[in-house]
């Protein structure tokens, strides 16, 4: 990574940290109200089975009617202290097993609710409510890379735009929980493709989990598409939190679930993607994004893993010449255009011609992902960017392409670098 674009917490906090106001904040910090408001906009999140109050709602409450499975928690706690995970009920009534197989007391539980009550787990050290929440069972697809526990994912949100991923992965280490400072796998997601790529323990890279020798990479997380456009609805139905962290869970019954948001999300997550997250920031800053399918979109467009070194791997490194012929699908798929197009290294980004994309469908209004003022010495000129997917050399490549008026060039398509990698570009002779 280079540290130029890689956000530290002053600069987090000076300048993203600012979107965030205080009525937004207070939301983040109070699970209870997060939920409420969750809940309020339609979004699916955690049952909850208990809210105490006072010594009295503790004392009063018949323990042994819960679940078996379960998770106590503060109502505002920070970094995940004060969480106790049952995962079953033990041989005795009023006794439960933890996530390391321990046996817990209906006694230890009150203690512990006690403990939270007087605010020894809550963000500032001030008096706070116990939630008992329903416990997510996990998706088969974690078995082997999770310990004893559920992994969660969490999502940056920016300006309505997923800028990063990771998933958590509870260790022995860290008792189930899918907690960094505690020992869990912080693994970095591909926001286009949801698969996983590289993998984190105390701050040091690893290639395997631990106990089971799984790869970290290649995990293909389910319901990839639904966990994005969640975390940016949540942006919407918060929308005073500009800047946030949304941590959700795989139920293997219900699907994707919100487990809480977060308004000083850590900066580990550029380690497990590498991938600094200024730059990702600034270029979504500013742009008008019109709803979360619009903003997953965005994201999926600039923020893809490029995989050459896989792809010359497997398929060997293919040669171009200046001019190419490739074929670019219409908006709807089902309609491949052949094109002869220029490979320009000199180009950064592809470009293509304004009426061969209004002929291709491509300038309807969803696949529009921003517009932005261009100078040139015609004067001053609105470009949009576009989602273009076309063929070359045998590869599909999906990408942003700025559209412009070719009609007096030579050809309708030049093909910019970004775009190239992995291929060779032979020039002409």
């Amino acid at each position: 990574m280079k540290s130029l674009h890689v956000l530290g917490a002053n600069a987090r906090n000076q300048l993203y940290l600012t979107y965030n106001k205080a009525s937004g904040r207070k939301i983040a910090d109070n699970k209870l109200l997060t939920k409420k408001k969750l809940r309020k906009a339609g979004l699916p999140v955690p049952k909850t089975l208990a809210i105490f109050k006072t010594r009295a709602d503790v004392d009063n409450f018949a323990w042994e009617d819960l679940p078996d499975n379960f998770v106590l928690k503060p109502r505002s706690g920070y970094g995940g202290g004060g969480i106790i995970i049952v995962r079953k009920k033990a041989k005795w009534a009023g006794e439960w097993r933890l996530m390391d197989d321990s046996i817990i007391k209906a006694s230890d539980l009150k203690f512990r609710a006690f403990d939270i009550l007087a605010g020894q787990y809550s963000l500032r050290n001030e008096p706070d409510q116990v939630m008992i929440e329903e416990r997510i069972k996990i998706r088969k697809a974690f078995f082997k890379y999770a310990y004893q526990g559920t992994p969660d994912i969490r999502v940056i949100v920016f300006n309505k735009v997923p800028v990063a991923a990771m998933l958590r992965l509870p260790t022995a280490q860290s008792k189930g929980k899918a907690n960094l400072h505690q020992g869990a796998i912080a693994v970095g997601i591909d926001l286009t493709t949801g698969i996983t790529t590289h993998g984190i323990l105390n701050g040091k890279f690893i290639k395997t989990i631990p106990l089971t020798k799984k790869k970290v990479n290649g995990l293909k997380i389910p319901a990839w598409n639904q966990i994005l456009t969640l975390a940016v609805k949540c942006q919407e139905a918060v929308p005073k939190l500009g800047f946030l962290g949304v941590d959700l869970v795989l139920d293997k019954e219900r699907g994707p679930l919100i487990l809480e948001l977060n308004a000083r999300p850590g900066l580990e997550i550029q380690n497990a993607n590498l991938a600094p997250l200024r730059r990702r920031l600034e270029r979504v800053e500013g742009l008008e994004v019109r709803s979360a399918d619009h903003g997953v979109k965005i994201a999926k467009s600039l923020f893809a893993e490029r995989f050459a070194d896989r792809v010359m791997v497997e398929e060997g490194v293919k040669t171009l010449k200046v001019w190419e012929d490739v074929k670019v699908l219409s908006i709807n798929g089902k309609t491949k255009t052949e094109i002869r197009a220029k490979i320009d290294t000199g180009a950064w980004k592809t470009s293509i011609d304004k009426g061969l994309a209004q002929d291709l469908g491509l300038l309807e209004k969803n696949n529009i992902l921003w517009t932005k003022i261009y100078k040139s010495s015609l004067g001053r000129e609105e470009r949009e960017s576009i989602g273009l997917t076309f063929y070359l050399a045998g590869r599909r490549i999906k990408t942003i392409a700025n559209v412009a008026d070719r009609i007096t060039l030579r050809t309708p398509l030049i093909i910019g670098r970004r775009d190239l990698s992995g291929f060779l570009v032979k020039p002409r002779k």
